[in-house]
C-alpha cells in the first residue's frame, strides 16, 4: 500500500516537473529567444517621435530667397485603437472614398502593423488638417503629424534648383540607416547634389503611451532624446531675376541660353526651354506631374542646357584662329583673299556669302569668312614644324581640350553632358593611320564637321576669351552656410596678346558685321553669330558673345533651335540679356525690338499645336 503511494507521488512530481519544464522554456522562448513580444509591448507603450528638421533654404546672389520650406499635415492609423470611428465624417475631411479606405485599413491591419502607425494619408491642406484635429475625438487610433515639403518663391530655374520627393526602397537601402520609409531626399538638381547640405539631421523624442495613443510622459525624462539640426543654407550664383527675363525670352521657343561672370565661373542664368514650373513637383500631386512632363513631346525635362549638343558653327572660329597664332601657323595680319570658293583635292568648298577679304584675324572674324578659316586650319595641320598631319592636329586637339571642350566641365549639376572634339585615334580608325590630313578633316575649322559642343561649353568658350586665356570651373553654389566655395582654375597656355585681336574682332561683328541689330546702347558688345546645319528642319541660331568688352562682367551663349541664322534670334536675346544684366531694364527705344523676340512662336514650327501650356511659368 506504502509502495503504491509512493509511486503516485513520483509520477505527480515527474508531471509537474515536465510542466514546469514547458513553462521554463515557453518563457524562455518568449523573453529570450524570440523578441517578437518586446517588440510588440515596445510598440503599444513607447513610441518614438522622429523630429524633422527644417531643410536648408536656397537663395540666388543678390540674397533672395529662392527655396523654402511648407509645412505639411499627415494622418497616421494605429488599426488596434480604432473605437467608434465616425468613417463617413473622416472619409468626407480626407477627400477618400470607401474602397480606398478599406484598402489602407486591410493593409495596415497585417501582422505586427496592426499595433504600430500606418501612414493613412499624407499631405492634407492646412483647412483639412483644421477639420481633422476640430474632430479628432470621433477619430480614435487616428492622429496627425506634421512635416514639410519644400515650396518655390518663382516659377523658374526647375532645372537647376531641382525637386524633393519621398524616399524609395533604394535609397532607404544605401542611407545606411538614415532614411526610413515616408522621408524626404532630393531628387534632382541642387536638391539632390548637395543632399546631405541641405537635409539637416534629425531628431527624435521617446514618449509613453497608453492604450488611447495618448501621451503619458516622457521616457527616462528625456535623457535619450535628441533635438534636430537644420539643414544648411545654401548661396547661389544665380540672378534670379535674369533667370526668369530669360525663361521669358524663350517662351515658345525650343533652345537655352547661359550666362558666365567670366572672372569667377559663377553661373549667372542657366535657361533651358521649354521648361516647367517647380512647383509642380511638389506635394500630393508631384508623381502625377512628374509623369505627365515626363511624357510631354516637347521634352520640358530635358535641361538642354547642359546636355544638348550642337555643332558650334562659325561661333568656333576664333578658337581656329587663337590656336593658329599661338602655334605660328599664321600671325594675327595674315590676310586671305576670299572669291567665295576654297578648293581641296576632289573639292570645291564655298563661302557662305559674299564680303570684302580679310587683311588679318580681326576682319576674318567680323565677315566670318570660311576660306580664311579653312586656310588657317589647313596651315595649323600641315604646319612644317610637325613631321606629320597627326601629330599637329594632337596639338591643336590638346589645345581644344585645355578650353575644357572634349569633357565635362564640371558643373555642380548631376546631368551635365561632355562636348565632342574628335581625337587623333579616332580619324586613326576611321581613315587609317597617315591616311589622313587638314582637307580630310577640314569642316573643323568652322566648328562643323563631328565637333559638338553644349550650351554650357560654348559660354564658357567665351568666358575663356573674355579671360584671356583662364577659366573658372562653371558653378551654381556661392557659399554653403556662408562659407566660400573654392573652385579650380584652368589655363589655356595660349598668349593673352592673341586674345586682344580676337576680342577686337568680336567687337567688330557686334558693330559692323552680322551681329550688327544686337548692338547695346552704351555698352562695348561683342560676339560670333553662327548657324548648326539641322537635317531635320530649319538650321539652329546660334550666338555667344561677352560684355563689356573691355572689363567683361557677362559671358554668354545662346542656341535657339530651327531658329535660322545668329543674327536673326539668338544674338538679339543675348543682347537683351546682357543689357538687362549690366543696366538692370531694356531701354525705351529697344522694347519693340524685345517685343519681337517676345512675340516669336518657333514651337509650333516644329510640333505645330501639340505643346502642353502647363509646360511654361
Amino acid at each position: 500500500m506504502k509502495d503504491r503511494y509512493k509511486n503516485r507521488s513520483l509520477v505527480l512530481v515527474i508531471l509537474i516537473s515536465i510542466v514546469s519544464l514547458i513553462f521554463i522554456f515557453k518563457l524562455l522562448s518568449l523573453q529570450v529567444l524570440n523578441n517578437k513580444y518586446e517588440t510588440l509591448a515596445q510598440k503599444i507603450a513607447l513610441k518614438k517621435i522622429n523630429l524633422y528638421p527644417n531643410r536648408g533654404l536656397i537663395y540666388d546672389r543678390n540674397n533672395n530667397l529662392l527655396v523654402y520650406n511648407k509645412a505639411i499635415y499627415d494622418v497616421l492609423v494605429v488599426p488596434r485603437l480604432i473605437k467608434d470611428l465616425d468613417t463617413t465624417l473622416l472619409l468626407s475631411i480626407v477627400d477618400m472614398d470607401k474602397a480606398t479606405f478599406l484598402k489602407k485599413m486591410e493593409k495596415a491591419s497585417e501582422g505586427l502593423h496592426y499595433y504600430g502607425s500606418n501612414e493613412f494619408v499624407k499631405q492634407l491642406s492646412a483647412e483639412q488638417y483644421a477639420l481633422f484635429l476640430e474632430n479628432n475625438w470621433k477619430f480614435k487610433g487616428f492622429y496627425g503629424e506634421t512635416r514639410t515639403i519644400r515650396n518655390y518663391t518663382n516659377t523658374g530655374a526647375a532645372h537647376i534648383l531641382g525637386d524633393v520627393g519621398e524616399v524609395n526602397q533604394k535609397e532607404i537601402d544605401q542611407s545606411e540607416g538614415y532614411y526610413q520609409a515616408r522621408d524626404y531626399i532630393g531628387k534632382s538638381g541642387l536638391e539632390k547634389i548637395y543632399e546631405e547640405e541641405l537635409r539637416g539631421k534629425k531628431g527624435f523624442k521617446y514618449i509613453f503611451v497608453d492604450k488611447y495613443n495618448k501621451e503619458q510622459g516622457t521616457f527616462e525624462d528625456g535623457s535619450n532624446d535628441s533635438i534636430p539640426v537644420q539643414g544648411l543654407t545654401l548661396s547661389t550664383t544665380l540672378d534670379i531675376d535674369l533667370q526668369l527675363y530669360g525663361e521669358k525670352l524663350l517662351r515658345n521657343k525650343i533652345g537655352s541660353i547661359v550666362a558666365i561672370e567670366p572672372q569667377t565661373g559663377e553661373i549667372l542664368a542657366l535657361v533651358s526651354s521649354p521648361t516647367f514650373d517647380p512647383n509642380l513637383l511638389c506635394g500630393s500631386e508631384r508623381g502625377k506631374n512628374y509623369l505627365k512632363l515626363f511624357d510631354d513631346p516637347l521634352k520640358p525635362l530635358f535641361n538642354r542646357a547642359v546636355m544638348a549638343q550642337y555643332p558650334p558653327g562659325s561661333t568656333f572660329k576664333p578658337l581656329t584662329g587663337l590656336i593658329a597664332m599661338q602655334d605660328g601657323a599664321i600671325t594675327p595680319n595674315f590676310g586671305y583673299f576670299c572669291n567665295t570658293t576654297y578648293r581641296i583635292p576632289g573639292y570645291t568648298l564655298h563661302c557662305s556669302h559674299h564680303h570684302p577679304s580679310a587683311n588679318n584675324i580681326q576682319q576674318a572674324i567680323q565677315h566670318s569668312c570660311n576660306p580664311y578659316f579653312w586656310e588657317t586650319f589647313n596651315r595649323t595641320i600641315s604646319n612644317d614644324k610637325y613631321k606629320t598631319s597627326e601629330q599637329a592636329y594632337t596639338t591643336w586637339y590638346n589645345y581644344c581640350r585645355n578650353f575644357g571642350l572634349d569633357s565635362i566641365l564640371g558643373i555642380d549639376m548631376l546631368s551635365e553632358k561632355s562636348g565632342n572634339i574628335p581625337s587623333p585615334q579616332y580619324y586613326n580608325k576611321l581613315y587609317g593611320k597617315g591616311r589622313w590630313r587638314a582637307t580630310t578633316i577640314i569642316s573643323l575649322a568652322i566648328g562643323q564637321g563631328e565637333i559638338q559642343l553644349t550650351p554650357l561649353q560654348l559660354a564658357n568658350l567665351y568666358a575663356t576669351i573674355a579671360n584671356k586665356g583662364f577659366f573658372v570651373q562653371p558653378h551654381i553654389v556661392k557659399t554653403v552656410n556662408n562659407e566660400t566655395v573654392k573652385y579650380p582654375i584652368r589655363e589655356t597656355h595660349i598668349d593673352k596678346v592673341y586674345f586682344e585681336d580676337v576680342l577686337e574682332g568680336l567687337k567688330l561683328v557686334v558693330d559692323e558685321g552680322t551681329g550688327r541689330r544686337s548692338k547695346i546702347e552704351g555698352i562695348s558688345f561683342g560676339g560670333k553669330t553662327g548657324t548648326a546645319q539641322n537635317p531635320h528642319g530649319e538650321d539652329h541660331s546660334i550666338f555667344a558673345g561677352i560684355a563689356p568688352l573691355e572689363n567683361p562682367k557677362i559671358a554668354i551663349a545662346v542656341i535657339i533651335e530651327n531658329g535660322g541664322g545668329g543674327s536673326k534670334y539668338a544674338a538679339p536675346i543675348a543682347s537683351l540679356m546682357a543689357e538687362k544684366y549690366l543696366n538692370d531694364t531694356i531701354s525705351t527705344a529697344r522694347i519693340p525690338f524685345e517685343q519681337v523676340i517676345l512675340d516669336a512662336n518657333l514651337i509650333e514650327n516644329v510640333l505645330g499645336t501639340n505643346k502642353s501650356d502647363t509646360l511654361q511659368p
